[in-house]
Protein backbone atom coordinates (compact mmCIF):
# COMPACT_ATOMS: atom_id res chain seq x y z
CA UNK A 1 0.00 0.00 0.00
CA UNK A 2 1.15 3.60 -0.54
CA UNK A 3 2.81 5.59 2.21
CA UNK A 4 1.96 9.12 3.21
CA UNK A 5 5.34 10.81 3.55
CA UNK A 6 4.55 13.85 5.69
CA UNK A 7 8.11 15.05 5.43
CA UNK A 8 8.37 18.16 3.29
CA UNK A 9 11.07 19.53 5.55
CA UNK A 10 9.85 20.07 9.09
CA UNK A 11 7.01 21.22 11.28
CA UNK A 12 6.11 23.50 14.17
CA UNK A 13 3.13 22.81 16.37
CA UNK A 14 1.27 25.46 18.36
CA UNK A 15 -1.72 25.14 20.66
CA UNK A 16 -4.83 27.13 19.75
CA UNK A 17 -7.98 28.13 21.59
CA UNK A 18 -10.40 25.78 19.82
CA UNK A 19 -9.41 22.57 21.60
CA UNK A 20 -6.85 21.58 19.02
CA UNK A 21 -3.48 22.57 17.66
CA UNK A 22 -2.04 24.42 14.71
CA UNK A 23 0.63 22.51 12.87
CA UNK A 24 2.96 24.35 10.49
CA UNK A 25 4.40 22.13 7.77
CA UNK A 26 7.57 23.73 6.45
CA UNK A 27 8.61 22.82 2.95
CA UNK A 28 10.03 24.15 -0.26
CA UNK A 29 6.73 25.72 -1.25
CA UNK A 30 6.20 27.83 1.85
CA UNK A 31 4.51 27.30 5.17
CA UNK A 32 1.11 25.64 5.36
CA UNK A 33 -1.14 25.86 8.40
CA UNK A 34 -3.75 23.31 9.39
CA UNK A 35 -5.98 23.16 12.44
CA UNK A 36 -6.23 19.63 13.77
CA UNK A 37 -8.54 18.46 16.53
CA UNK A 38 -7.13 16.48 19.41
CA UNK A 39 -7.56 12.72 19.44
CA UNK A 40 -7.47 10.37 22.38
CA UNK A 41 -4.15 8.55 22.35
CA UNK A 42 -2.77 5.80 24.55
CA UNK A 43 1.01 5.45 24.71
CA UNK A 44 2.01 1.90 25.65
CA UNK A 45 5.57 1.41 26.89
CA UNK A 46 6.87 -2.12 27.57
CA UNK A 47 9.63 -2.15 30.17
CA UNK A 48 12.06 -4.50 31.86
CA UNK A 49 14.71 -3.08 34.20
CA UNK A 50 14.52 0.39 32.67
CA UNK A 51 14.68 2.52 35.83
CA UNK A 52 17.33 4.78 34.30
CA UNK A 53 15.27 5.52 31.17
CA UNK A 54 11.57 5.13 31.93
CA UNK A 55 10.92 8.54 33.51
CA UNK A 56 12.20 10.33 30.42
CA UNK A 57 10.03 8.22 28.11
CA UNK A 58 6.90 8.72 30.25
CA UNK A 59 7.48 12.46 30.60
CA UNK A 60 7.94 12.87 26.84
CA UNK A 61 4.60 11.16 26.21
CA UNK A 62 2.57 12.88 28.93
CA UNK A 63 -0.31 15.14 27.89
CA UNK A 64 -3.86 16.09 28.89
CA UNK A 65 -5.46 13.68 26.41
CA UNK A 66 -2.83 10.95 26.64
CA UNK A 67 -3.13 7.72 28.61
CA UNK A 68 0.46 6.63 29.33
CA UNK A 69 0.63 2.93 30.21
CA UNK A 70 3.85 1.23 31.26
CA UNK A 71 3.65 -2.56 31.12
CA UNK A 72 6.38 -4.09 33.23
CA UNK A 73 7.73 -7.55 32.53
CA UNK A 74 9.19 -8.27 35.96
CA UNK A 75 11.69 -5.50 36.65
CA UNK A 76 13.85 -5.66 39.76
CA UNK A 77 15.41 -2.21 39.62
CA UNK A 78 12.63 0.22 40.53
CA UNK A 79 11.21 0.64 37.04
CA UNK A 80 7.60 0.41 38.22
CA UNK A 81 8.11 2.99 40.95
CA UNK A 82 9.88 5.39 38.58
CA UNK A 83 7.11 5.05 36.00
CA UNK A 84 4.40 5.76 38.59
CA UNK A 85 6.24 8.79 39.90
CA UNK A 86 6.41 10.14 36.34
CA UNK A 87 2.62 9.82 36.03
CA UNK A 88 2.12 6.56 34.13
CA UNK A 89 -0.36 3.79 34.78
CA UNK A 90 1.69 0.71 35.55
CA UNK A 91 0.57 -2.81 34.70
CA UNK A 92 2.32 -6.14 35.13
CA UNK A 93 2.63 -8.81 32.46
CA UNK A 94 4.59 -11.91 31.60
CA UNK A 95 7.97 -10.98 30.19
CA UNK A 96 8.01 -10.59 26.42
CA UNK A 97 7.59 -7.38 24.47
CA UNK A 98 4.72 -8.59 22.28
CA UNK A 99 2.78 -9.84 25.31
CA UNK A 100 3.47 -6.61 27.20
CA UNK A 101 2.31 -4.49 24.26
CA UNK A 102 -0.88 -6.53 23.96
CA UNK A 103 -1.66 -6.13 27.68
CA UNK A 104 -1.26 -2.36 27.34
CA UNK A 105 -3.42 -2.26 24.23
CA UNK A 106 -6.19 -4.25 25.91
CA UNK A 107 -6.07 -1.98 28.97
CA UNK A 108 -6.39 1.18 26.88
CA UNK A 109 -9.63 2.74 25.67
CA UNK A 110 -8.21 5.31 23.27
CA UNK A 111 -8.91 5.60 19.56
CA UNK A 112 -5.20 5.63 18.72
CA UNK A 113 -2.44 3.53 20.30
CA UNK A 114 1.23 4.51 20.12
CA UNK A 115 3.82 1.88 21.01
CA UNK A 116 6.98 3.39 22.45
CA UNK A 117 10.23 1.75 23.55
CA UNK A 118 11.27 2.51 27.11
CA UNK A 119 14.53 4.11 25.95
CA UNK A 120 12.88 6.36 23.36
CA UNK A 121 11.44 9.86 23.85
CA UNK A 122 8.75 11.55 21.81
CA UNK A 123 9.37 15.07 20.43
CA UNK A 124 7.47 18.18 21.41
CA UNK A 125 4.24 18.55 19.46
CA UNK A 126 3.96 14.84 18.73
CA UNK A 127 0.23 14.69 19.57
CA UNK A 128 -0.69 17.32 16.99
CA UNK A 129 1.55 15.68 14.39
CA UNK A 130 -0.14 12.31 14.89
CA UNK A 131 -3.60 13.89 14.79
CA UNK A 132 -2.73 15.76 11.59
CA UNK A 133 -1.54 12.56 9.92
CA UNK A 134 -4.73 10.75 10.88
CA UNK A 135 -6.92 13.48 9.38
CA UNK A 136 -6.55 11.44 6.20
CA UNK A 137 -9.03 8.55 6.60
CA UNK A 138 -6.82 6.34 4.43
CA UNK A 139 -3.98 6.63 6.93
CA UNK A 140 -4.03 3.68 9.33
CA UNK A 141 -1.03 4.73 11.38
CA UNK A 142 2.60 5.63 11.07
CA UNK A 143 5.86 6.40 12.82
CA UNK A 144 8.36 9.14 13.56
CA UNK A 145 11.76 9.82 12.08
CA UNK A 146 14.61 8.02 13.86
CA UNK A 147 17.26 10.00 15.72
CA UNK A 148 19.79 8.79 18.27
CA UNK A 149 20.64 10.60 21.48
CA UNK A 150 24.34 10.33 20.67
CA UNK A 151 26.02 12.44 18.03
CA UNK A 152 28.85 11.39 15.77
CA UNK A 153 29.35 10.24 12.21
CA UNK A 154 28.57 6.59 12.85
CA UNK A 155 25.22 7.40 14.47
CA UNK A 156 24.37 9.75 11.60
CA UNK A 157 25.10 6.93 9.14
CA UNK A 158 22.67 4.67 11.00
CA UNK A 159 20.02 7.39 10.90
CA UNK A 160 20.61 7.86 7.19
CA UNK A 161 20.28 4.10 6.65
CA UNK A 162 16.94 4.13 8.49
CA UNK A 163 15.69 6.97 6.28
CA UNK A 164 16.83 5.07 3.19
CA UNK A 165 14.89 2.02 4.41
CA UNK A 166 11.81 4.20 4.80
CA UNK A 167 12.26 5.76 1.36
CA UNK A 168 12.77 2.40 -0.38
CA UNK A 169 10.52 0.08 1.58
CA UNK A 170 8.26 2.30 3.73
CA UNK A 171 9.04 0.07 6.69
CA UNK A 172 9.52 1.73 10.11
CA UNK A 173 10.71 -0.21 13.16
CA UNK A 174 9.55 -0.09 16.77
CA UNK A 175 12.28 2.32 17.89
CA UNK A 176 10.60 4.97 15.73
CA UNK A 177 7.42 4.95 17.82
CA UNK A 178 4.65 3.20 15.86
CA UNK A 179 1.11 4.57 16.13
CA UNK A 180 -2.03 2.88 14.82
CA UNK A 181 -5.77 3.36 14.84
CA UNK A 182 -7.44 1.12 17.40
CA UNK A 183 -9.92 -0.12 14.81
CA UNK A 184 -7.06 -1.31 12.60
CA UNK A 185 -5.27 -3.00 15.47
CA UNK A 186 -8.51 -4.79 16.36
CA UNK A 187 -8.88 -5.86 12.74
CA UNK A 188 -5.42 -7.42 12.59
CA UNK A 189 -5.96 -9.24 15.88
CA UNK A 190 -3.89 -7.02 18.14
CA UNK A 191 -0.15 -7.23 18.61
CA UNK A 192 1.23 -10.42 17.01
CA UNK A 193 2.09 -12.94 19.73
CA UNK A 194 5.62 -13.79 18.66
CA UNK A 195 8.91 -13.87 20.60
CA UNK A 196 10.69 -11.42 18.31
CA UNK A 197 10.03 -9.00 15.40
CA UNK A 198 6.46 -8.25 16.44
CA UNK A 199 6.92 -4.70 15.16
CA UNK A 200 7.72 -5.99 11.66
CA UNK A 201 4.61 -8.18 11.66
CA UNK A 202 2.46 -5.29 12.83
CA UNK A 203 3.81 -2.84 10.24
CA UNK A 204 3.33 -5.42 7.47
CA UNK A 205 -0.30 -5.96 8.50
CA UNK A 206 -0.91 -2.21 8.80
CA UNK A 207 0.42 -1.59 5.29
CA UNK A 208 -2.02 -4.13 3.91
CA UNK A 209 -4.90 -2.03 5.23
CA UNK A 210 -3.94 1.50 4.26
CA UNK A 211 -1.38 4.25 4.28
CA UNK A 212 1.44 4.79 6.76
CA UNK A 213 2.42 8.35 7.65
CA UNK A 214 6.12 8.97 8.25
CA UNK A 215 6.25 12.13 10.33
CA UNK A 216 8.87 14.87 9.84
CA UNK A 217 9.73 15.04 13.56
CA UNK A 218 12.08 12.65 15.32
CA UNK A 219 11.68 10.20 18.15
CA UNK A 220 14.95 10.27 20.08
CA UNK A 221 16.16 6.79 20.94
CA UNK A 222 19.08 5.69 23.07
CA UNK A 223 22.24 4.52 21.34
CA UNK A 224 23.18 2.35 24.33
CA UNK A 225 22.61 -0.97 22.55
CA UNK A 226 25.07 0.08 19.87
CA UNK A 227 27.55 1.26 22.50
CA UNK A 228 27.25 -1.98 24.46
CA UNK A 229 27.18 -4.39 21.53
CA UNK A 230 29.33 -2.46 19.09
CA UNK A 231 27.93 -0.55 16.14
CA UNK A 232 29.06 -2.97 13.42
CA UNK A 233 28.04 -6.12 15.31
CA UNK A 234 24.66 -4.73 16.36
CA UNK A 235 23.93 -3.52 12.82
CA UNK A 236 24.74 -6.95 11.39
CA UNK A 237 22.46 -8.62 13.95
CA UNK A 238 19.60 -6.28 13.06
CA UNK A 239 20.10 -6.91 9.35
CA UNK A 240 20.22 -10.67 9.91
CA UNK A 241 17.03 -10.57 12.00
CA UNK A 242 15.16 -8.62 9.33
CA UNK A 243 16.41 -10.91 6.55
CA UNK A 244 15.44 -14.00 8.55
CA UNK A 245 12.00 -12.53 9.19
CA UNK A 246 11.64 -11.75 5.49
CA UNK A 247 12.27 -15.35 4.41
CA UNK A 248 10.03 -16.77 7.12
CA UNK A 249 12.49 -18.46 9.49
CA UNK A 250 10.73 -19.82 12.58
CA UNK A 251 10.44 -17.00 15.09
CA UNK A 252 11.25 -19.14 18.11
CA UNK A 253 14.41 -20.41 16.46
CA UNK A 254 15.38 -16.87 15.49
CA UNK A 255 14.86 -15.64 19.05
CA UNK A 256 17.06 -18.47 20.30
CA UNK A 257 19.83 -17.59 17.85
CA UNK A 258 19.72 -13.97 18.99
CA UNK A 259 19.42 -14.91 22.68
CA UNK A 260 16.13 -13.06 23.08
Amino acid sequence: MPVNLVSAGGSRIRKNHQGGSSIELLGGYGTRHAIVLQVNIAVVIPALDEASEIEKAVSSAAGPDVDVIVVDGGSRDGTREAARSAGARVLNAQRGRARQLQVGFEASKSDVVLFLHADTCLPGGWEAAVAAALENPETVGGAFRLEFDERGLRMRILEWAARLRIALFAFPFGDQGIFVRRSVLDEIGGVPDVPIMEDADMVRDMKRRGRLALLPISAITSARRYREGGIARTSVIHFFALAAWGVGIDRGRLAGWLDR
